[in-house]
């Protein structure tokens, strides 16, 4: 199995389909945000995003970003 770059690492995806929103709890959708992938909430009255580093999903409430 080769390397992947940042900009192409995928998140599994059996643990896509049970990964939620932390504050919410709705859905969360693959994106591409300020410092590369993230994952943004479906909740249009939520509307954060989470980054993900080396593949992992940093789903911390403190940590997200608020969508504009």
């Amino acid at each position: 199995m080769g390397e992947q770059s940042e900009s192409t690492t995928r998140i599994e995806p059996w643990l896509r389909e049970i990964l939620r929103c932390p504050q919410c709890h709705s859905e969360l959708v693959d994106a591409v945000g300020e410092t590369g992938q993230e994952l943004h909430c479906t909740n249009a009255e939520c509307r954060l995003a989470y980054r993900i580093d080396e593949g992992v999903p940093v789903l911390l409430v403190d940590e997200a970003r608020t969508l504009g």
